[in-house]
Order: C-alpha cells, then sequence, then structure tokens
C-alpha cells in the first residue's frame, strides 16, 4: 500500500478551502452514493434478472418462474440497501451507516475519529484504478475512503481540513463518463428486453 500525499498541511482551514458550514461546531455533512451510479446498477441488475423468470417458462427449466421473481425481489432489496450507503462527516469522525433494515443483515458501515486516522495511503485494484485507505493509530487498520458519492470533491476537502493530509492528488475511481456510457448500453439492453418479452407474449409463447 502507497502512502499518497501524508505530508499534514498545517494551514488548512475550512474556511481556507471555501467550506462553510462546518464553521458550526455541531453541524455534519451527509454524503450519499451519487444517483446516476445507484440508476445505473438498478437498472443493469433489473435488465439482466427479469427476463429469467420468462426464459425459465419458455424453456420449462427445473427452477419455477415463481421462486425466480423471489430471489429477483430479495436481490433488489438488497442492492437497494447496499446503495443506501450515506457517509457522515463532522469535526470528531467519519463515518460510513446504512439503514437500520440493512446494517442488521448486510453491512454494519463503520466510523473513525479523526485524531485517529494516520494516513491516507493508495492501492491499485486489480482493473488499475486507485483507491485510497485510511489507516489508524490502533493496529494498523485500514478504511475504505468512500469513493462514489455524490460530492467527492467536497469530501475530500473535509478529509484534509480535519486531518491535515494534503489531498491534491485524490481522484475519484470512475468519472461520471463512464456510468454514462454503462447507462446508454443498459437501457439498450432493457429495450432489448422489453421487445423480446412482449414478441413471446403476443405470439403465446408465455402465458
Amino acid at each position: 500500500m502507497k502512502s499518497i500525499n501524508s505530508e499534514k498541511s498545517p494551514q488548512a482551514t475550512p474556511s481556507s478551502l471555501n467550506i462553510q458550514p462546518e464553521s458550526k461546531a455541531n453541524e455534519s455533512s451527509i454524503f450519499r452514493i451519487s444517483p446516476l451510479i445507484r440508476l445505473t446498477l438498478i437498472l443493469l441488475y433489473l435488465s439482466l434478472t427479469i427476463p429469467l423468470p420468462f426464459l425459465a417458462q419458455v424453456s420449462s427449466a427445473p427452477v419455477p418462474p415463481l421462486l425466480l421473481w423471489v430471489g429477483i425481489s430479495l436481490g433488489a432489496m438488497a442492492l437497494f440497501g447496499v446503495l443506501s450507503e450515506r457517509v457522515i462527516v463532522d469535526q470528531q469522525k467519519i463515518q460510513v451507516a446504512y439503514p437500520s433494515w440493512v446494517s442488521w443483515l448486510l453491512r454494519r458501515g463503520w466510523h473513525l475519529p479523526w485524531a485517529e486516522v494516520k494516513d491516507l495511503k493508495m492501492r491499485t485494484t486489480g482493473q488499475g484504478g486507485l483507491v485510497y485507505y485510511f489507516v489508524s493509530n490502533s493496529a494498523e487498520k485500514a478504511y475504505l475512503l468512500p469513493m462514489r458519492v455524490a460530492g467527492f470533491a467536497r469530501l475530500v476537502k473535509l478529509v484534509e481540513v480535519y486531518t491535515g493530509i494534503d489531498t491534491t492528488d485524490v481522484r475519484p475511481l470512475a468519472q461520471p463518463w463512464m456510468y454514462l456510457i454503462l447507462l446508454a448500453f443498459t437501457l439498450l439492453l432493457l429495450l432489448v428486453d422489453g421487445w423480446t418479452i412482449w414478441t413471446a407474449l403476443s405470439q403465446g409463447l408465455i402465458t
């Protein structure tokens, strides 16, 4: 794991970075996953799974269509829960939280006091992207910096304000145009799915 500009910025203040709300002691900022990312991933999931019950009916598959619909519904709920991630930042800590109906079963989230942040380190992913981890003072435990939130640039500025770590080189994992391309192909796939299902219904192949 490679350190990213771990030198402290002693002069970093909220006012110098044009961050106004944090001037209030008890105010926190909440960052949610980008709507573009949520929309794209949910539509992609639906485009890949909705045809399955119809295919099972046409091909007389051993798995009944009703069971597939139940599985698709449960999977959609799980995906929606994961995409409900919230990043909460205040003067004391950074926290990743999920709704209560998700956290007890899928993900519990984490929180890290700013005083415990030792460094911000970079790691290369298998696809060639870059991700960043907070390294804490205790046991060198690492926490992944959320990178798919709306307002990522503001989140990074807050990290610099509260830790003093230079975040100039920190960039999002994926640019919006990448998700726009994926969304376009997903919509095309949904159109093909809709046309195929409609054709099968009109020809009496699916009842």
